[in-house]
């Protein structure tokens, strides 16, 4: 699939924190892609060595790979705004959000890219729940929870997509510099969430595209209480700023 036949520069953001098991394997298929992607990893002071498989991989690909090393855990949407801010500064036309645990495909990426690099959309978003249910290997606990989530997310803000937390996404440069990245106050999964929201509000066209998402089968999830409380009360607190025309 031709992804950058309008020209198009392509940056992936890839966060990362103890992904060593999982990151080159996801470096090297995204360097494999057609359009000749570049990839931003913002790693967050990984013990288990993936700063420095990340250091080997950009000495092989120097103009295509960048790391941002920060000093400590500091969350999924504060790796997202750097790279975001990244993203804009050195003139990429497209951004790309990928998770580095493989539950994202990356040989979806292009299907991800041609609709926005086309401009039939502004956001694109690898859905879990269009064309059915379309995950494996999670608990039915997990499914229930995320699906859920969903359903209450949609009920309370009116977004009118189903996988409102899907972290895979491509977003056009003209969507971020819309977004005062100073009042993105999310840090886990609802910060998916308030991205896709504020784009929305703002009148950007979103699209779902159909992926299979598969859990990790290496490394640990990042799923805690902390994250699911937070989604639970950012939704209500879109919704009243949006009301007081407050984003």
């Amino acid at each position: 699939m031709q992804i950058e036949s309008s020209g198009s520069r392509t940056l992936v953001i890839i966060p990362t924190y103890q992904e060593a098991e999982n990151i080159r394997s996801v470096l090297l298929t995204v360097m494999g892609l057609p359009g000749e992607l570049s990839v931003l990893v913002v790693d967050d002071g990984s013990p288990d060595g993936t700063r420095e498989i990340v250091s080997e991989t950009v000495k092989r690909f120097p103009d295509r790979i960048c790391l941002i090393e920060r000093g400590k855990k500091l969350g999924l949407g504060t790796a997202y705004l750097e790279g975001f801010e990244y993203a804009l500064r050195h003139g990429y036309d497209l951004v790309c959000e990928m998770d580095a645990d493989l539950s994202h495909n990356p040989a979806d990426l292009p299907r991800l890219i041609e609709p926005v690099a086309a401009d039939r959309a502004d956001l694109v978003i690898g859905s879990r729940y269009i064309e059915g249910v379309r995950i494996i290997n999670w608990p039915l606990s997990r499914l229930i929870l995320s699906y859920s989530a969903g359903i209450y997310t949609r009920l309370i803000t009116r977004l009118p997509i189903r996988d409102v937390t899907s972290g895979f996404k491509c977003i056009h440069r003209r969507v971020l510099e819309a977004i005062p990245f100073e009042s993105v106050r999310s840090n886990g999964y609802s910060f998916q969430i308030e991205i896709n929201y504020r784009a929305w509000k703002k009148g950007f066209r979103l699209l779902e595209v159909p992926i299979v998402f598969t859990e990790r089968t290496e490394g640990q999830s990042k799923m805690s209480k902390a994250i699911v409380h937070e989604a639970i009360f950012k939704v209500w607190e879109l919704r009243l700023r949006s009301l007081f025309r407050m984003l």
